[in-house]
């Protein structure tokens, strides 16, 4: 998701861009049946989508990458909803993936919006970091095997945020 264009620019222009979209099916990879990713966890299917995910559905990958699209499409409304400052396209698309993996809600009521919101693009970038638990488990924990993906997922995420600075 890298980018040379580091203007930033009203989020209502914006579009997740297809770098980013791929980054978000690769990242959550594929399953053509129904999982869960951590005990306790919501249930997923095809390239995580959790919403109407009932036990013994099935998707084929097309369809899967269909409802992905769906999916990106409602998160990136939330980020627009609930941000009001202007955005490097590089930072739109963190915050689009970060939105897929930990909803719309937690998003909008988020730390990293009201730094975003105040202009601290720094502090926003660093409150990713705050989002390493799953399931009530602080997946940042040393020698994790629980959900260490999660917490690189976080890294890799405030990487490319700061990158995009």
């Amino acid at each position: 998701m890298a980018t040379t264009n580091k203007v930033r620019m009203g989020i209502a222009g914006l579009v997740v861009s297809a770098a980013a979209f791929v980054g978000i099916l690769t990242r959550e990879g594929y399953s053509d049946g129904v999982i869960i990713p951590t005990k306790g966890d919501f249930p997923t299917i095809g390239f995580g989508t959790t919403g109407g995910v009932k036990a013994g559905d099935r998707t084929t990958p097309v369809k899967a990458a269909q409802r992905a699209l769906l999916d990106v499409r409602t998160y990136e409304g939330a980020v627009k909803s609930c941000v009001r400052a202007p955005m490097t396209q590089a930072e739109y698309d963190v915050y689009v993936d970060l939105t897929y993996n930990i909803g719309s809600t937690a998003f909008c009521s988020s730390t990293i919006v009201k730094r975003l919101n105040v202009g601290d693009y720094r502090a926003a970038c660093d409150a990713i970091l705050l989002y390493r638990f799953a399931a009530g488990y602080d997946c940042s924990t040393p020698g994790n095997r629980r959900c260490a993906g999660l917490w690189t997922d976080r890294q890799r995420s405030h990487a490319q945020c700061v990158a995009a600075q």
